[in-house]
């Protein structure tokens, strides 16, 4: 179990560090520009959490224990690579169908991002949970 947490911890690090890198530089590059009238001033931190926190546990549960019970970084990162693909691209592909205002720019950005991002953080959360015994 020990091991468990702190390759959640790892990944969950990782993702927020990056997360919060890439939304300070491209928020008023990429986002503002596009789709600044659907964006809220601050982010509201109880639904942001929230989504960390599933998004962690999809990302340790169906990417790092799989590669973890195979020893096998290429299970990891295939899972982790499809699973931010998929979860990204749900999110901009709905928001692209749904609203009047969206961008296929971000759309495209935002799914490449959010594999490399997810593949980055599940790396790192394998990496420690191999390297804790």
């Amino acid at each position: 179990m020990k091991r468990i947490v702190f390759g959640f911890l790892a990944t969950g690090g990782v993702m927020l560090l990056l997360d919060l890198v890439w939304l300070t530089l491209m928020a008023p590059r990429l986002y503002r520009p596009r789709i600044g009238e659907l964006m809220a001033d601050t982010a509201a931190l109880g639904p942001a959490a929230a989504f960390y926190l599933i998004y962690l546990a999809g990302v340790v549960l169906l990417a790092v224990l799989p590669a973890d019970r195979e020893n096998s970084w290429s299970r990891l990162l295939f899972n982790a690579a499809v699973f931010g693909f998929c979860a990204y691209a749900t999110y901009d592909l709905t928001n692209q169908a749904t609203l009047k205002t969206w961008s296929t720019t971000i759309t495209l950005v935002d799914m490449a991002w959010g594999t490399l991002l997810t593949t980055l953080a599940a790396s790192a959360g394998f990496a420690v949970l191999r390297a804790v015994k």
